[in-house]
Protein backbone atom coordinates (compact mmCIF):
# COMPACT_ATOMS: atom_id res chain seq x y z
CA UNK A 1 0.00 0.00 0.00
CA UNK A 2 1.14 3.66 -1.04
CA UNK A 3 1.81 6.02 1.48
CA UNK A 4 -1.66 8.18 -0.30
CA UNK A 5 -3.47 4.96 0.47
CA UNK A 6 -2.69 4.93 3.71
CA UNK A 7 -3.48 8.89 3.58
CA UNK A 8 -7.04 8.16 2.40
CA UNK A 9 -7.53 4.91 3.99
CA UNK A 10 -6.66 7.10 7.72
CA UNK A 11 -9.22 9.76 6.43
CA UNK A 12 -12.11 7.37 6.20
CA UNK A 13 -11.28 5.15 9.03
CA UNK A 14 -11.29 8.75 10.90
CA UNK A 15 -14.61 9.65 9.21
CA UNK A 16 -16.29 6.22 10.07
CA UNK A 17 -15.02 6.56 14.07
CA UNK A 18 -16.38 10.21 13.44
CA UNK A 19 -12.74 11.08 14.46
CA UNK A 20 -12.95 15.01 13.21
CA UNK A 21 -9.72 16.55 14.34
CA UNK A 22 -7.89 13.16 12.48
CA UNK A 23 -9.99 14.16 9.24
CA UNK A 24 -9.21 17.44 9.90
CA UNK A 25 -5.06 16.75 10.16
CA UNK A 26 -5.42 15.01 6.27
CA UNK A 27 -5.65 18.38 4.73
CA UNK A 28 -2.70 20.97 3.99
CA UNK A 29 -3.67 24.20 5.15
CA UNK A 30 -3.97 25.35 1.47
CA UNK A 31 -6.34 22.38 0.06
CA UNK A 32 -9.52 23.06 -1.34
CA UNK A 33 -12.75 20.48 -1.68
CA UNK A 34 -15.22 20.76 -4.57
CA UNK A 35 -18.65 18.21 -4.14
CA UNK A 36 -21.99 19.17 -5.98
CA UNK A 37 -23.32 21.10 -2.94
CA UNK A 38 -20.17 22.49 -1.30
CA UNK A 39 -18.04 23.79 -4.27
CA UNK A 40 -14.53 25.44 -3.94
CA UNK A 41 -14.04 25.43 -0.29
CA UNK A 42 -10.94 26.81 1.48
CA UNK A 43 -8.96 24.44 3.93
CA UNK A 44 -10.59 26.00 7.04
CA UNK A 45 -13.91 25.68 5.45
CA UNK A 46 -14.04 21.96 4.22
CA UNK A 47 -12.50 21.06 7.87
CA UNK A 48 -15.52 22.99 9.54
CA UNK A 49 -17.68 20.89 6.86
CA UNK A 50 -16.52 17.63 8.25
CA UNK A 51 -17.28 18.73 11.86
CA UNK A 52 -20.74 20.32 11.17
CA UNK A 53 -21.74 16.99 9.14
CA UNK A 54 -20.57 14.57 11.96
CA UNK A 55 -21.72 17.05 14.52
CA UNK A 56 -25.17 17.16 12.88
CA UNK A 57 -25.47 13.50 11.01
CA UNK A 58 -26.57 11.67 14.48
CA UNK A 59 -27.27 8.12 12.51
CA UNK A 60 -24.78 9.15 9.77
CA UNK A 61 -22.35 6.02 9.11
CA UNK A 62 -20.16 5.53 5.94
CA UNK A 63 -18.52 2.52 4.14
CA UNK A 64 -15.55 3.04 1.89
CA UNK A 65 -13.60 0.86 -0.67
CA UNK A 66 -11.76 0.86 -3.63
CA UNK A 67 -9.20 3.27 -2.51
CA UNK A 68 -5.68 3.60 -4.75
CA UNK A 69 -3.29 5.87 -4.66
CA UNK A 70 -0.34 7.20 -6.63
CA UNK A 71 2.85 9.64 -6.17
CA UNK A 72 0.53 12.50 -7.19
CA UNK A 73 -2.85 11.06 -4.80
CA UNK A 74 -5.40 8.65 -4.83
CA UNK A 75 -9.20 7.62 -4.69
CA UNK A 76 -12.03 6.23 -3.70
CA UNK A 77 -15.64 5.56 -3.68
CA UNK A 78 -17.71 5.85 -0.28
CA UNK A 79 -21.30 5.77 0.56
CA UNK A 80 -23.11 7.79 3.30
CA UNK A 81 -26.35 6.36 5.04
CA UNK A 82 -27.79 9.25 7.14
CA UNK A 83 -30.96 11.10 7.95
CA UNK A 84 -31.59 14.41 5.72
CA UNK A 85 -32.47 16.85 8.62
CA UNK A 86 -34.94 19.03 6.51
CA UNK A 87 -37.08 16.47 5.71
CA UNK A 88 -36.71 13.24 7.88
CA UNK A 89 -36.05 11.38 4.68
CA UNK A 90 -33.62 8.71 4.52
CA UNK A 91 -30.52 8.53 2.22
CA UNK A 92 -27.70 6.57 0.39
CA UNK A 93 -25.24 8.63 -1.16
CA UNK A 94 -22.66 6.74 -3.62
CA UNK A 95 -19.74 9.28 -3.90
CA UNK A 96 -16.21 8.97 -5.95
CA UNK A 97 -13.23 10.75 -4.64
CA UNK A 98 -10.49 11.85 -6.19
CA UNK A 99 -7.67 13.22 -4.22
CA UNK A 100 -4.40 15.30 -4.84
CA UNK A 101 -1.86 14.86 -2.09
CA UNK A 102 1.60 16.39 -1.14
CA UNK A 103 3.68 16.01 1.82
CA UNK A 104 1.28 13.94 3.46
CA UNK A 105 -1.57 15.93 3.34
CA UNK A 106 -4.49 16.45 0.97
CA UNK A 107 -4.22 20.04 -1.36
CA UNK A 108 -7.27 19.19 -3.63
CA UNK A 109 -10.54 16.50 -2.98
CA UNK A 110 -13.18 16.36 -5.31
CA UNK A 111 -16.13 14.17 -4.30
CA UNK A 112 -18.48 13.29 -7.72
CA UNK A 113 -22.37 11.81 -6.88
CA UNK A 114 -25.17 12.39 -9.00
CA UNK A 115 -27.41 15.23 -7.45
CA UNK A 116 -31.04 14.07 -9.06
CA UNK A 117 -30.28 11.00 -7.46
CA UNK A 118 -29.20 12.17 -3.97
CA UNK A 119 -32.29 15.30 -4.23
CA UNK A 120 -35.08 12.26 -4.93
CA UNK A 121 -34.06 10.82 -1.83
CA UNK A 122 -33.10 13.51 -0.08
CA UNK A 123 -36.23 15.93 -0.88
CA UNK A 124 -38.86 13.41 -2.17
CA UNK A 125 -41.47 14.45 -4.69
CA UNK A 126 -39.43 17.85 -5.01
CA UNK A 127 -36.69 16.49 -5.52
CA UNK A 128 -38.27 14.05 -8.31
CA UNK A 129 -39.68 17.30 -9.83
CA UNK A 130 -36.93 19.64 -9.52
CA UNK A 131 -33.76 17.79 -8.31
CA UNK A 132 -32.13 17.70 -12.06
CA UNK A 133 -32.70 21.54 -12.39
CA UNK A 134 -29.64 23.85 -12.12
CA UNK A 135 -32.18 25.84 -9.63
CA UNK A 136 -32.81 23.64 -6.92
CA UNK A 137 -28.68 22.39 -6.92
CA UNK A 138 -27.74 26.33 -6.54
CA UNK A 139 -30.99 26.65 -4.10
CA UNK A 140 -29.08 23.97 -2.34
CA UNK A 141 -25.48 24.88 -2.43
CA UNK A 142 -26.70 28.10 -1.17
CA UNK A 143 -28.56 26.95 1.70
CA UNK A 144 -25.19 24.40 2.90
CA UNK A 145 -23.02 27.30 2.30
CA UNK A 146 -25.00 29.65 4.56
CA UNK A 147 -25.23 26.50 7.02
CA UNK A 148 -21.54 26.06 6.58
CA UNK A 149 -21.40 29.93 7.98
CA UNK A 150 -23.17 29.92 10.77
CA UNK A 151 -21.82 26.69 11.92
CA UNK A 152 -17.86 28.35 11.98
CA UNK A 153 -19.22 31.76 13.30
CA UNK A 154 -20.93 29.25 16.57
CA UNK A 155 -18.10 27.48 16.55
CA UNK A 156 -15.66 30.97 17.37
CA UNK A 157 -18.19 31.88 20.25
CA UNK A 158 -18.18 28.21 21.91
Amino acid sequence: MTQNEELIRHFYASFQNKDVKAMQDCYADSATFSDPVFTNLNAKQVRSMWAMLIKSGKDMRIEFKNISGNEMGGSAEWDAYYTFSATGNMVVNRIKASFLIENGKITKHTDQFNFYTWAKQALGFTGLLLGWTTFLRNKISTKAKRNLENFMASSKTN
